[in-house]
């Protein structure tokens, strides 16, 4: 579980490094009449009217969501792997059908952590929309107490169909960098870390562009925060999907269902990137020691 274990701590700081994208991403999906500006400037914007801590707002129950979902998806992987595989070599489409499993399961049990923690995290900002209800919440479990108690234990589950939907995401990616990859590996004998970086950046772009307009979507469902029609207030059914998606375009143009993405796009590159290189870091070291061991072993 090495190479989980540093993926993870991959993935706490490449979030905490770019969380204040995070938090300009988050602000433009949620509250719809902010104006779409450069990501810099919404985060000007956020410090000038909320302080300079404020784009780290939420910081903790994000990591700690990370943790536990990176932890489930995982666990969950490296098992189904070991069971189907048993020692042959994987091919990219078993390992696509577990990813995806895995995926399913990661969101059926993270989905409430997510919830809450995007409440916490837009806690206490300046919203332009003036239908959006503030939250106080005390903290997680303060968080979880009341969206129960006011909202019934259902409410910590919103937005979990497009979550569902967005499992294709990491398979998109993961099939646009093992096909950039072969391409590459059959023009030269290894990759370099550069290629690596460039390959992640790309794979991700192209899934996270496909999937932004369900990420809005899954944003504002677990917000919840918004006067929505009551009959539309449910789990994010497949209607309500629909509903949100028809509302944005309708009020906004299409790109209304990409408002966000640049911060996103910048975020999710940098930090493919940078967990892809600590991947194939991890992995030639491993091999390495593996050989040193092999070697003394031999003498």
């Amino acid at each position: 579980m090495l190479g989980g274990q540093s993926l993870d701590q991959g993935s706490v700081t490449a979030m905490t490094v770019f969380f204040p994208l995070d938090t300009a991403r988050l602000r433009l999906q949620v509250d719809e009449k902010r104006k779409s500006k450069t990501t810099h400037m919404v985060l000007l914007e956020i410090i000038k009217e909320e302080g300079l801590l404020a784009p780290y707002r939420g910081w903790l129950p994000v990591i700690s969501s990370l943790c536990c979902s990176n932890f489930v998806y995982f666990y969950t992987f490296n098992s189904l792997k070991a069971v189907w595989v048993k020692g042959q070599r994987s091919t990219t489409g078993k390992d696509l059908v577990v990813g995806f499993v895995a995926g399913v399961v990661n969101v059926l049990l993270t989905t409430p952590l997510w919830v809450v923690n995007t409440r916490l995290k837009l806690q206490g900002a300046k919203f332009r929309n003036e239908d959006i209800v503030p939250t106080n919440y005390k903290g997680i479990i303060d968080a979880f107490h009341q969206i129960i108690r006011d909202e019934g234990v259902l409410a910590l589950w919103n937005g979990t169909f497009p979550s569902l939907l967005l499992v294709f995401n990491p398979a998109i990616q993961f099939m646009f960098y093992e096909g950039l990859k072969r391409q590459l590996l059959k023009k030269r004998v290894q990759l370099s870390s550069l290629d690596v970086f460039i390959i992640g950046a790309i794979a991700k772009a192209i899934a996270t562009t496909a999937t932004y307009p369900m990420q809005t979507v899954q944003s504002i469902l677990r917000f919840g925060r918004h006067r929505l029609n009551p009959e539309n207030r449910t789990l994010g059914s497949l209607r309500n999907v629909l509903y949100l998606l028809r509302q944005r375009v309708k009020r906004f143009g299409i790109m209304g269902l990409y408002k966000g993405l640049e911060a996103k796009l910048l975020q999710t590159v940098l930090t493919a990137a940078l967990m892809f290189l600590v991947y194939e870091k991890l992995t030639a070291a491993t091999f390495t020691i593996m050989g040193l061991k092999r070697a003394a072993h031999k003498h």
